[in-house]
């Protein structure tokens, strides 16, 4: 009887490979999803490798062009090794035209190029941070609340003439109302005059996965500071290429270009105060 008992702990202290995979989010152009599979895997998505955290967490999106199907392979501690096919929605985008913008905002003159090149090297360099923290996994919340005024994917067509998509939500709203951080990061950019994108935030999630505010009217937080979900980063602007008041959010995973409005839950309306009785 003490010989059983002795060979049923053995077994039961015996190491077991779940090889488990669970991938959280849209499969849409313009999605993130947040991975899971087992402490130690290593995970390759489109042949690439991506950074995987201790606990087996890791990050892979789909860009507004993305095509249909890809391939992201997972190879765990025990040496077995995973391949899944995903298969990605695709999306019908916008036309947006803008008119009355500074012809100076459409077609720079020659004088600002350095000056615009200088901004685009900055965003580069914070949209380029791998770190190794995944704080994403404290979800996700606006940054604002107001009026959807432009959408992510949409064609603009900027005083009558076609330029790159929008890759942001922009979001009208008074000029002052504060904007928070939609989830937790640390402040890798913050510029305050910048030729496009006036006062500009860029906060990094972990993972290569970013957030950036622009046109904003104050930034509150400096470089390095790391700041938590709903903490107030900065208030809504009209700075640099803007035709009125409102908070144009991007995310970013490296190069790659997210829908913001598929990370936060649907945008609730500020509550009305109670009519008062007389």
């Amino acid at each position: 009887m003490k010989r059983l008992v002795f060979l049923l702990v053995i077994f039961a202290a015996a190491p077991v490979s779940a090889e488990s995979l669970k991938l959280d989010g849209r499969m849409v152009q313009g999605g993130l999803i947040v991975g899971h599979a087992d402490p130690g895997a290593t995970v390759h998505f489109r042949g690439r490798r991506v950074r995987v955290s201790p606990e087996g967490v890791f990050l892979i999106g789909f860009s507004r062009d993305a095509p249909k199907t890809a391939t992201l392979d997972v190879t765990y501690p025990s040496g077995a090794t995973r391949r899944t096919k995903l298969r990605i929605q695709s999306r019908n985008y916008q036309i947006q035209r803008i008119d009355g913008l500074p012809p100076r905002m459409v077609t720079p003159p020659k004088a600002a190029w350095d000056r615009i090149e200088k901004d685009n090297a900055a965003i580069k360099r914070a949209r380029s941070k791998n770190s190794p923290i995944p704080y994403f996994l404290a979800g996700w919340i606006w940054p604002t609340k107001g009026r959807i005024s432009g959408v992510y994917g949409s064609q603009r067509i900027l005083n009558g003439k076609p330029r790159q998509p929008h890759y942001g939500i922009d979001i009208a709203a008074p000029a002052g109302t504060p904007v928070v951080a939609p989830s937790d990061g640390v402040v890798v950019l913050a510029e305050t005059d910048m030729y496009y994108t006036g006062s500009t935030l860029i906060l990094d999630h972990g993972h290569g996965l970013t957030s950036a505010f622009l046109h904003m009217r104050d930034i509150d937080v400096k470089v390095g500071r790391h700041v938590s979900k709903g903490e107030k980063i900065g208030a809504v602007g009209s700075t640099g290429r803007s035709t009125g008041p409102h908070l144009d959010w991007r995310v970013n995973l490296f190069n790659t270009r997210i829908d913001p409005s598929l990370l936060a839950p649907p945008m609730q309306s500020p509550a009305k105060k109670p009519m008062s009785r007389k």
